[in-house]
């Protein structure tokens, strides 16, 4: 199977007129992330809505990105039900994924003991087949706690977790995949293999090469890109995600569709600061990230 490790870029979802995948857009997506430098993409997370998306165009959009893409896949399999999940991870192992990321299910909060039994029920039917990634939900309905989560690494069963949870150290035995874009650089000098990050979708040169600047141990090059990545972080934290990451990435010139709620007045103008913002940022992030 394929080691998942650097920054997979946590993609947003471009829609059509009507609210369905528009593919084209996300095959330049793809393209865009594959030239920036990101080590994998992943498609389908919280990012990608993927709760607003038909499970028939999930498998799709995954099925054709894996033959599109330059750098492994990792496929989002969030459902509702037991059964949903287990037929989209069915439908990402037979395209070629690198692994399925597993959320709780989502809308309805769930027990520890709840939680677990959902787990390991999936290791049951899923087999050895693909890579299992225990994932997270934002907000209190996944409340996946750290005592939990290690039972549930500890059975060997699932290939790592996202480092959404405090009280889980990095260890040979599973792969840690740094998802708070805000604290990279000291999950992976504290051990974490890879990074999923929302920010990468918008500016995956910055990223990538911030990640990079860690594994190589250049610390004053470390501090220069991350402090650029917090600058852009200090916007993202002002809007509902993934709004601002569509709205970023689209300043890169890709086409996302439309925002799935609208933005209030308020933030509707903070918007348009940030839009003119990002148009003086990017070029010179562009540049520090081409000179390393």
């Amino acid at each position: 199977m394929t080691q998942v490790q650097g920054v997979y870029a946590a993609a947003i979802t471009p829609r059509g007129n009507h609210g369905d995948i528009d593919f084209g857009a996300s095959f330049e997506l793809i393209d865009f992330l594959c030239k920036g430098g990101v080590s994998g993409i992943a498609l389908c997370s919280s990012a990608g809505e993927y709760a607003a998306l038909s499970d028939t165009d999930r498998s799709r959009l995954v099925y054709l990105a894996v033959k599109r893409s330059r750098v492994p896949v990792l496929a989002g399999v969030g459902s509702a039900t037991l059964d949903g999940s287990l037929a989209l991870a069915r439908e990402a192992r037979d395209a070629g994924v690198a692994g399925v990321l597993l959320p709780p299910p989502h809308f309805l909060p769930y027990d520890q003991d709840d939680l677990r039994e959902f787990y390991l029920q999936f290791a049951d039917h899923i087999g050895d087949g693909v890579a299992t990634y225990i994932s997270r939900l934002p907000g209190d309905n996944s409340n996946l706690q750290p005592e939990t989560a290690r039972e549930l690494l500890a059975t060997r069963r699932f290939a790592g977790i996202e480092l959404a949870l405090r009280g889980i150290e990095p260890t040979n035995e599973w792969t840690i995949l740094a998802a708070d874009d805000a604290q990279i650089v000291a999950a992976r000098s504290a051990g974490a293999r890879a990074v999923l990050s929302g920010g990468a979708c918008a500016v995956p040169e910055l990223l990538a090469q911030l990640d990079r600047a860690i594994t190589v141990h250049d610390e004053t090059r470390t501090r220069e890109l991350d402090s650029r990545l917090q600058e852009f972080l200090g916007w993202v934290r002002q809007f509902p995600l993934p709004a601002i990451l569509k709205i970023a990435t689209g300043l890169r010139g890709l086409k996302t569709g439309s925002l799935s709620a609208p933005l209030p007045a308020a933030k509707a103008k903070k918007c348009d600061e940030f839009r003119a913002w990002f148009a003086d940022w990017l070029p010179v992030t562009k540049k520090l990230a081409a000179n390393g």
